[in-house]
């Protein structure tokens, strides 16, 4: 399957279905990402469609980054499939085969954790997330400050 990147036209064509002004700014991975959050949450106020592929995979993206950014580290694997995965969390890390911190969700849930629109308390019990090992609580790191 291929994939459809994360473009400024596809970007807009999913805010001009929201109402919103176009993006425009720069043609970079990190601003689009930042944009498809924004893009998304406005989506989610609007309780409008389920947002494109590309646009949920800029957003978790930046979510996930933004995390790596702020919990830097490699003692924690967290997955949010088919989008993306990251390493963060200082501590013991490992070097080969599947780490023994993962947590694994999917990207609605991550992006209501990464914003603060749900907890990790909640999101747990209702099995929304999936975590195994001594590490693989990220309660102390969400919601994520976003700039």
């Amino acid at each position: 399957m291929r994939r459809t990147p994360l473009s400024p036209a596809v970007l807009n064509e999913e805010r001009a279905a929201l109402g919103l002004a176009p993006y425009t700014g720069a043609d970079e991975p990190a601003e689009l990402r930042r944009a498809a959050l924004d893009t998304v949450l406005a989506g989610i106020e609007a309780g409008g469609a389920e947002p494109s592929r590309p646009v949920v995979r800029g957003a978790v993206r930046y979510l996930l980054d933004r995390l790596a950014e702020l919990a830097p580290g490699r003692s924690v694997e967290v997955r949010v499939p088919p989008h993306a995965a990251v390493q963060c969390i200082d501590g013991p890390h490992h070097t080969r085969g599947t780490p023994p911190n993962v947590v694994e969700m999917d990207a609605a849930t991550w992006i209501a954790l990464a914003t603060g629109r749900s907890t990790w308390e909640d999101a747990a019990a209702n099995g929304r997330v999936r975590a195994s090992g001594a590490r693989a609580d990220l309660t102390p790191y969400l919601p994520l400050p976003l700039d």
